[in-house]
């Protein structure tokens, strides 16, 4: 049986969850923007390469200071969150709201 290193997951999720949450807010703002702008894929674009260097940048360190366990952490924390975001977009559209 492998040794899970509880406590780096739980260190990695924690720093996951943070970061993930920033990611999907520039994502929420970045969309805002260039939706009302006359240039939206240049905006899009570097609004995606500020979010993807950030998460990997945090991931790069999470990784170096508390190994594996805590990379598996980081990554099950972009993807529960991910699931939490999509199915609260999906509910607020689908009951009509707008900001």
């Amino acid at each position: 049986m492998i040794p899970i290193d509880w406590t780096g997951f739980m260190l990695g999720f924690g720093a996951g969850a943070g970061i993930s949450a920033l990611y999907f807010a520039g994502l929420a703002y970045g969309m805002r923007i260039a939706l009302r702008s006359a240039s939206p894929v240049r905006l899009l674009s570097l609004s995606a390469a500020l979010r993807i260097a950030g998460l990997l940048a945090v991931g790069w360190g999470v990784v170096t200071l508390a190994g594996p366990w805590a990379f598996a952490g980081y990554g099950a924390a972009f993807f529960a969150l991910r699931f939490v975001v999509t199915t609260a977009a999906r509910l607020k559209s689908s009951s009509g709201e707008t900001r």
